[in-house]
């Protein structure tokens, strides 16, 4: 989402760490450069006034003028004035009385019934007992989705024809704590735009259950509009948190820097994609990193954690350093870092100047790519994929036609797994010297 505004600020860095010492004219000039840049990302007016002029009035003081590098030190200071910018993290409340019940607000389209899937799953990877509640019987579309998500995720879906969703959230409560639930999540019914309705209804399910947390779930690419949407919001009834979707898309990003700001209501989850883990607790450290293209390896090393099997990871790695692996190895790797989301959002995570080379790289040639490579060697027969060096001109032509590539792409798979063999064999040999020489 913020690779345009990363790209103009690299730009602005790399000129202000050039110079030894900065003039307040070098100040202005890259106050005047950031300005722009938020502003084309659609960040609010006022935001990107009061920022720039905090960042300012700090970049021409004592802590940069006597820095031993002011570039760097400028940097340092935009990156923690843009945390505070985008506010405190904060966690949900969960205490209280079970179930604690957890309403998700907001317009059609916006993403909540995904977000509730979504949250479900996060909530009870921690150890909560959830139970989806779809407060939604305008739209059977949207119970259905709900109880597929429900379906994949094993956790209860409660939906009951003909009830209100006031009394269907009361009935779902009275349910929850029989059955010894934690956490109640209601996916409320939406509009195409505010109006009273909505908001008599959901203060009427608010009126019937004792509601731990009212989260608006907005859609980070339509820009400011959120923002106003999180105002009329907020101005209706009291919310406790946002979330943002669809932070994935390819729109220029300003909401998520301007909603804390203008609304005074924090973000708690940031949505990342579709699969039903590309769901992140909100952290603006994290988040200010990656927008200063800095990358984000704590995400990055969680997203690990969470999608590849320790053990294999290990015994793979020992199979890569002994110089032994084979391309049923190679093709189990491909799988593993696949379970960790889009190639494009790895990339990037990647901090410095591997993100910068990141960003030069096409993800969705990158995925296409992966996806070759794995049609290729799931054309191969176990035998082959132990032993490659049995791929004869006829059996590499056999390959191309199963995977529906040209034996010229075998051919290339071949030559790269035969590099990445030397290579590692090279490490072996050299006890681990070898790296700097290979990668540096």
């Amino acid at each position: 989402m913020f690779e345009n505004l990363t790209e103009r600020l690299e730009n602005v860095f790399k000129e202000l760490r050039r110079r030894g010492k900065l003039s307040e004219a070098d100040v202005d000039l890259a106050m005047r450069e950031v300005r722009l840049a938020l502003l084309e990302a659609d960040v609010n007016y006022a935001v990107v006034k009061d920022f720039v002029a905090r960042v300012r009035e700090r970049a021409v003081g004592h802590e940069v003028s006597r820095a031993l590098n002011p570039g760097q030190q400028v940097v340092k200071i935009v990156n923690e004035e843009l945390i505070k910018t985008l506010g405190e993290p904060e966690r949900l409340n969960l205490s209280g009385a079970k179930p604690r019940v957890v309403m998700l607000v907001g317009l059609q389209g916006s993403g909540k019934t995904t977000a509730a899937g979504k949250i479900a799953r996060l909530l009870r990877s921690q150890g909560e007992r959830v139970m989806l509640v779809a407060c939604d019987p305008y739209r059977p579309a949207a119970v259905r989705q709900l109880e597929t998500l429900g379906e994949r995720l094993n956790v209860p879906v409660v939906f009951e024809q003909g009830v209100k969703p006031p009394d269907l959230a009361a009935r779902a409560f009275e349910q929850g704590k029989k059955g010894g639930y934690t956490v109640l999540i209601l996916d409320t019914a939406g509009r195409s735009q505010l109006d009273q309705a909505l908001m008599d209804e959901l203060s009427a399910i608010r009126s019937k259950v004792e509601i731990a947390e009212t989260l608006l779930v907005v859609d980070s690419m339509i820009g400011q509009e959120a923002v106003n949407i999180a105002k009329g919001f907020r101005d209706a009834i009291p919310l406790s948190g946002l979330v943002l979707t669809k932070m994935d898309g390819d729109a220029r990003g300003g909401a998520a820097i301007s909603i804390r700001s203008v609304t005074g209501v924090p973000i708690k989850f940031l949505g990342t994609g579709e699969a039903l883990d590309a769901m992140e607790v909100y952290d603006p450290g994290r988040l200010s990193s990656r927008i200063l293209g800095m990358g984000d390896l704590i995400g990055l090393i969680e997203r690990a954690e969470s999608a590849l099997d320790q053990k294999a990871a290990q015994e793979q790695a020992a199979r890569l350093m002994s110089g032994e692996f084979t391309l049923e190895d190679f093709a189990n790797q491909l799988r593993q870092v696949r379970k960790m989301g889009p190639l494009g959002q790895l990339l990037e995570m990647l901090p410095g100047g591997m993100g910068q080379l990141a960003r030069q790289v096409d993800p969705k040639e990158a995925e296409k790519q992966l996806k070759m490579t794995e049609a290729i060697i799931n054309s191969m027969t176990p035998a082959e994929r132990r032993r490659p060096d049995i791929l004869n001109a006829s059996r590499r032509r056999r390959i191309a036609r199963g995977s529906g590539t040209e034996v010229q792409d075998v051919n290339r798979l071949m030559k790269q797994f035969r590099d990445a063999q030397k290579m590692f064999k090279t490490i072996k040999k050299s006890g681990m010297r070898g790296l700097p020489r290979l990668f540096g």
